[in-house]
């Protein structure tokens, strides 16, 4: 059995999928089309998928045993595409960052996993996730019960990266002390006193105290952190005022705080909550945070990772790279909603090349005009279910 050799034989069908859901991309939590599309095919397949939210959940295997998970996120960006692709999005919003692949790999993996379901030692979870881009699917999902009936024992997530320096289809293990940053967003509410322009006396100006906060912020990174720690505030939207002869009675800034450690994250939101309202109200004013949409620190377990190494070592036709193994790890203030898994049960989280900047894939992810190669598509495909049926053979 070569599991490669499997999937790049339904290339097309991946590729196929793949771009329906580029040219049909939706946002959040409210998937429709997407959902139905995926659960349509798992049923053509013979599963008989679960709705969670708008989340879709499959199981594959007939034996009793322990249960592996796999994830791919299906939303897409708020951002209007400007690829040449024949098969672009035309309804102001895009894939890019790649999840319209990780949703085909997902297609993909469960025919493997059907295929070979005879051979399963236990259970394969298929976890379609919406709302990775806003933060909010995975904590939705885990909620409801994605880590329950059966009980979910490890997992497996995987992202594409286009513009990388590698050919499609590498595998990318980031190393196993890498992490992805805890993110949460926050708005900042300032309450002053509104007046004319020319009496600020008989105000309390909300600008000002805006101001005020937004540099004070700035100290928590300078002189409250561990230099050998990392964090990142970012204030992304300052708000006050409609016009220049009136103070106002409100302002509102908004940004987001990213941590590499779940004990930075509490600490960082303790001080912001303490400089917001101390602030105001040495000017008379008042302030409070609202914390939004986030998620914890993303990391891997150990002893998986090493594992997963092992079983990627055995997939013939498959490249991979373990940043280990040149004295490397890749962990990085972006974030990754997979984490509410990584945190309840051991995980391991993997990337996969899709396309190198000299052969035209030279915009980031997030972009207009970015792309991904269909040639990380079977690679995806491949490593969900080989990884999900040697760790049951293993355990």
């Amino acid at each position: 059995m070569n599991m490669y050799n499997e999937a790049l034989a339904m290339k097309d069908t991946l590729t196929a999928d793949r771009r329906h859901f580029h040219q049909n991309p939706e946002l959040g939590l409210e998937l429709p089309k997407t959902a139905a599309y995926v659960e349509e095919k798992l049923r053509e397949m013979g599963y008989e998928p679960q709705r969670m939210g708008s989340g879709v959940v499959a199981v594959a295997g007939k034996k009793p045993g322990k249960c592996f998970l796999i994830r791919g996120d299906m939303d897409a960006l708020p951002v209007t595409e400007m690829t040449d692709l024949e098969f672009k999005s035309e309804n102001g919003c895009m894939h890019a960052c790649g999840h319209d692949c990780h949703t085909a790999n997902m297609l993909g993996a469960a025919r493997l996993l059907k295929a070979h379901e005879d051979e399963l030692e236990g259970q394969v979870k298929l976890m379609f996730q919406p709302a990775e881009e806003t933060m909010d699917g995975a904590k939705m999902m885990v909620e409801n019960g994605i880590l329950k009936d059966p009980d979910v024992n490890a997992a497996l997530g995987i992202h594409v990266f286009t513009n990388l320096p590698l050919p499609a289809g590498t595998v990318i293990m980031t190393g196993a002390d890498s992490k992805m940053a805890a993110v949460d967003w926050f708005t900042i509410k300032i309450t002053g006193k509104g007046c004319h322009g020319a009496q600020p006396n008989n105000g309390v100006d909300p600008l000002n105290v805006m101001s005020h906060i937004h540099l004070a912020l700035q100290a928590i990174n300078a002189r409250e952190m561990d230099p050998a720690d990392n964090m990142v505030l970012t204030i992304g939207q300052m708000h006050g005022g409609n016009t220049s002869n009136v103070i106002p009675q409100e302002a509102m800034m908004s940004g987001t705080i990213r941590t590499l450690k779940n004990t930075t994250r509490e600490m960082v939101k303790t001080r912001m909550d303490a400089i917001v309202s101390t602030v105001a109200a040495a000017f008379n004013a008042e302030a409070h945070v609202e914390y939004g949409s986030g998620c914890p620190v993303l990391f891997h377990n150990q002893e998986l990772y090493g594992e997963v190494k092992g079983y990627l070592g055995e997939l013939e036709g498959v490249h991979f790279v373990d940043l280990n193994d040149i004295g490397q790890h890749m962990s990085n203030m972006g974030s990754e909603d997979f984490s509410y898994v990584a945190n309840e049960v051991p995980t391991v989280f993997l990337g996969i090349a899709a396309g190198q900047p000299e052969q035209g894939y030279c915009y980031p992810q997030h972009h207009p005009k970015a792309m991904f190669h269909e040639d990380a598509l079977p690679v995806g495909a491949a490593v969900y279910a080989h990884v999900a049926m040697e760790w049951l053979k293993n355990h």
